[in-house]
């Protein structure tokens, strides 16, 4: 019904930012690592997807249209309400939940708060056959052991999803493939040298 929105930012909340357009301000739920680069006053194009419930109607917004097909996608997961799909969304990158799903790895899912194991089970079944050829070619470049053994660690200290493979795609090309050094390589990324 609503494919797109354009206007500008008037408010910030903690998981939604009012877009006014049309002198009408619209609550638009947007994903964390998007919300965090907006700021109050700027122009805003967001590709979006309305939830009408019985009770309520929903607005949520997304930087990429891949990012809201993905949303669509998540929604037909059995147990994976608009909530669920927007914290996943919010905890790791296209790219990240593309790897997990090619790679058949839950467990990359499931460190996302408020996705559990069964549930992140059923995500990886469930996209698998959905999510095109050309995005698996993109996706391809799955994590080595030494780098998933990285993440793991980095996001046991507290790092979010995104924010660990934020650095380990930072590692140097020629960075040895011990897990303690690039874990060590991983952390001077946040300063922590």
């Amino acid at each position: 019904m609503i494919a797109t929105l354009r206007g500008e930012i008037t408010q910030i909340e903690d998981n939604a930012i009012i877009v006014e357009t049309g002198g009408v301000g619209l609550r638009v739920f947007v994903p964390a690592r998007a919300r965090a680069r907006m700021q109050v006053g700027e122009a805003t194009m967001l590709y979006t997807h309305l939830v009408v419930r019985e009770d309520s109607w929903s607005l949520y917004g997304f930087e990429t249209q891949a990012d809201r097909d993905l949303f669509v996608l998540l929604l037909g997961v059995d147990g994976v309400g608009p909530r669920t799909a927007l914290a996943l969304l919010s905890g790791s990158s296209l790219d990240a939940i593309q790897r997990a799903v090619f790679g058949e790895d839950p467990d990359l899912i499931g460190r996302v708060p408020g996705v559990g194991k069964k549930t992140a089970q059923k995500i990886v079944l469930y996209l698998k056959d959905r999510l095109r050829p050309a995005d698996a070619l993109q996706a391809v470049a799955a994590m080595s052991d030494a780098d998933s053994e990285v993440l793991a660690a980095l996001t046991a200290l507290g790092y979010s999803v995104v924010e660990a493979q934020t650095a380990i795609q930072a590692l140097p090309k020629d960075a040895p493939q011990d897990v303690e050094e690039r874990l060590r390589l991983a952390l001077q990324q946040f300063g922590g040298k």
